[in-house]
């Protein structure tokens, strides 16, 4: 079931920018089939515009893959590289939203998630951290988000077979956000 109308505790219609200091993007991937490798990237631009209905809301994100951070530098310059995320070529991962929903008590961004030049369609599952004014006044809005993508639908498809069976990295990569924002 889909609802058409959505109320958010102190929620304010308005353009929200990120606060790249207070939000990160990070994933996690299967590592060996038998652990998970865990990094994160700088978020470089985010903006959401928000009216009166929060069902209408615009999200567009700009992602910095160039900071990709495994604690592993030798691990990261390849990431870096054209096995991956080719950098040089495609220094961003972009995600414009196509529509938000509410689905079942779950809070739903669809949208277009671009990573090294192929789009597709991503969903993120949202929530809310609530609202608030910092000590200077500023109104602030914190969130979380969670999708799960092919890694290989998007051409990141370097891999290394085991000798004990399967592969050295996971298909599925799970990609997480911590969010704050401030209203412009």
């Amino acid at each position: 079931m889909t609802d058409t109308t959505l109320t958010i505790p102190g929620y304010t219609p308005g353009t929200w920018e990120l606060d790249p200091a207070h939000s990160e993007v990070s994933f996690s991937v299967r590592h060996m089939m038998i652990s998970k490798v865990r990094g994160s990237f700088g978020v470089k631009k985010a903006t959401i515009v928000a009216p009166e209905n929060p069902l209408d809301t615009v999200i567009t994100a700009s992602v910095d893959v160039t900071s990709i951070d495994t604690k592993d530098e030798g691990r990261d310059t390849h990431l870096r590289s054209g096995d991956f995320f080719d950098v040089e070529t495609y220094p961003t991962m972009e995600f414009a939203s196509t529509g938000v929903r509410l689905q079942d008590g779950d809070f739903l961004v669809d949208g277009d998630l671009t990573i090294r030049g192929v789009t597709k369609p991503a969903t993120f599952e949202v929530e809310f951290g609530g609202f608030g004014v910092d000590p200077w006044g500023n109104q602030k809005a914190g969130a979380t988000a969670k999708t799960v993508i092919d890694r290989e639908e998007f051409g990141l498809t370097w891999n290394a077979a085991l000798e004990t069976g399967g592969v050295l990295v996971g298909k599925d990569v799970t990609i997480e956000l911590d969010l704050q924002g401030a209203k412009q």
